[in-house]
């Protein structure tokens, strides 16, 4: 399956101050509902003293991207105020694989439904433009462990098709690949026959 999707190309954020009210849109692109949750986690932590941290994310939940996951909350805000919002501007622009948290700092001035989701929309359109958006393929992780002597031929081959990899050198040689699935097949053929078949592949 090659079929590409919208996504933004790296983490960031945008802020800004309405009425006194600070909004701060975070944005990431993420792999799997797990780590969109990992990361509404870490930015509630790191904002615990926020007045609200609205989630909202939208994951292809499978390989067979047959399963969209979209998920938000109002987190304290009057309901339909701020993670519909949120999540509305992520469909409208048709991004996938994507998490966002806009932070709020009360500024002492209550903005009304209409306020807020115009900020709250606008914390994530602003975050998203400062990402970028990209196209991607879906991908998968391969996980390879070989001997030092296969590993130079096994590298060679990594880095000549573009991937991104971690190695960790120990006893034995192990990276951590990040595959398009349509080339997955293909990729662990290759490595095979590269090392007549002395490569452990999960």
């Amino acid at each position: 399956m090659s079929r590409t999707y919208r996504t933004v190309g790296e983490p960031a954020t945008a802020s800004f101050v309405v009425q006194g009210s600070e909004f701060i849109g975070h944005v990431r692109p993420v792999e799997s509902v797990e780590a969109a949750e990992a990361f509404v986690d870490a930015v509630t932590g790191e904002y615990a003293d926020a007045t609200h941290n609205v989630p909202a994310y939208r994951v292809r939940a499978d390989a067979d991207g047959d399963f969209l996951r979209e998920y938000s909350s109002d987190e304290g805000e009057p309901s339909g105020s701020a993670g519909k919002p949120a999540l509305n501007v992520l469909a409208q622009r048709d991004l996938e694989n994507v998490a966002v948290v806009v932070t709020r700092y009360y500024g002492g001035t209550n903005l009304g439904v209409g306020g807020l989701v115009r900020a709250y929309s606008r914390a994530v359109k602003e975050a998203v433009d400062e990402a970028g958006v990209v196209e991607e393929r879906p991908h998968e992780r391969i996980s390879i462990e070989l001997t030092y002597d296969d590993s130079g031929t096994v590298r060679g081959i990594l880095e000549s098709e573009g991937y991104q990899f971690d190695a960790e050198y120990g006893e034995r040689v192990h990276f951590d690949v990040r595959v398009p699935i349509a080339e997955a097949a293909a990729f662990r053929d290759r490595l095979r026959s590269a090392t007549s078949g002395r490569v452990d592949l999960e």
